[in-house]
């Protein structure tokens, strides 16, 4: 005898239903695979237990891109029958779709955190492992661009300040050149005002011997200079005869006028 038909209601017993739930939903998830493989098809299954736990079925894992088309296709679906309708049910929709991209969201982010791991299958852990490779990648990608970008900056700073020190350690070569030039040349200036402090004294002394070699000079007579001693006496006699003479004439405050 062939088995019974099953009368399609609520089951009463707690643990009957557990198990018919467990194997009925096994079933589903294998029959929706079976469909995607064998008809090429994307499928997209959403299971919510009684207390409230997710079981889900997506081709190649990716829900959210059958969510989007599902959405997107409703959407279109509505405005061709009804595009006059432009109501509060459209904006209940809409925030429905995006609460659902929230929670989906909210997930993967669980998932990347290494959160609610139990639920995924082998294959969905490989494609999460694979994403974080990815990502990792990028981020390792840009830290080394922005630690080479900071190196590039600190050499350039680097540079100028090497320029820098070098521009002023030439100038205090510079500053000493002409400090030292300054110093020479005030201790030549002293030198030199030493050396003329010097030059009165010899003046004095050379005027005293101008002065001894012009006293003997004073008491010679010119004559004798010029004649001779002992040549035309009279005549010299004669002259100095005669300039006594005028002089004795000539009144003395005419001499001193």
């Amino acid at each position: 005898m062939g088995r019974g038909r099953v009368q399609l209601k609520r089951i009463e017993n707690k643990i009957n239903r557990q198990v018919t739930f467990s194997k009925r939903r096994s079933g589903l998830l294998k029959k929706a695979h079976e469909i995607s493989v064998l008809c090429d098809a994307d499928v997209g299954l959403i299971v919510f237990s009684t207390k409230g736990k997710l079981f889900e079925y997506a081709t190649d894992s990716c829900m959210e891109r059958i969510l989007e088309r599902y959405e997107r296709y409703s959407y279109a679906e509505r405005q061709l029958k009804e595009p006059e309708l432009e109501s509060p049910v459209s904006w209940t929709l809409e925030h429905a779709k995006l609460k659902a991209r929230i929670e989906v969201l909210q997930k993967n982010q669980r998932h990347y955190m290494g959160e609610e791991l139990d639920n995924l299958s082998m294959k969905e852990l490989h494609n999460l492992e694979h994403q974080l490779d990815v990502s990792l990648k990028h981020i390792r990608t840009r830290k080394n661009q922005i630690m080479n970008e900071s190196i590039s900056e600190l050499q350039k700073k680097d540079k100028a300040l090497q320029e820098q020190n070098n521009l002023l350690a030439k100038k205090i070569k510079e500053r000493e050149k002409e400090s030292a030039r300054t110093t020479t040349w005030e201790q030549q200036n002293h030198d030199l005002n030493s050396s003329h402090f010097g030059l009165p004294q010899q003046n004095q002394d050379l005027n005293t011997s101008c002065f001894d070699v012009a006293q003997p000079l004073s008491s010679v007579n010119v004559s004798e200079i010029y004649l001779g001693p002992g040549e035309n006496n009279g005549e010299v006699e004669a002259t100095q005869r005669q300039n006594q003479s005028s002089n004795s004439v000539i009144p003395p405050w005419m001499l001193h006028g």
